[in-house]
């Protein structure tokens, strides 16, 4: 089965430690689980078979990596790669 090398760009780490930061000043715990919880989602995107849905900007997938947060994704046919971490109220395009 082929799998798919899962690039993880400066936006998206910058996105996810922004939300850590938020959310471990009311529980430190709560957000390093969140973290790892969001990295594990990322990183199991080496499954081709691993859900993600059309996004809603052309050219772009999106995995629900937790009920509150999306990761944007672009695809390839050899890597998919995390562009951005959202809140799943943040309205976009």
């Amino acid at each position: 089965m082929a799998v798919f090398k899962v690039i993880k760009t400066i936006q998206f780490l910058h996105d996810l430690d922004d939300v850590v930061l938020f959310i471990a000043k009311d529980n430190v715990v709560a957000a390093l689980e969140l973290e790892h919880h969001i990295h594990t989602q990322v990183e199991s995107l080496i499954d081709p078979n691993f859900p993600r849905r059309p996004g809603r900007l052309s050219g772009t997938l999106e995995l629900v990596a937790h009920p509150n947060y999306i990761v944007l994704l672009e695809q390839t046919d050899t890597t998919v790669s995390a562009l951005a971490l959202m809140h799943v109220a943040r309205q976009y395009p």
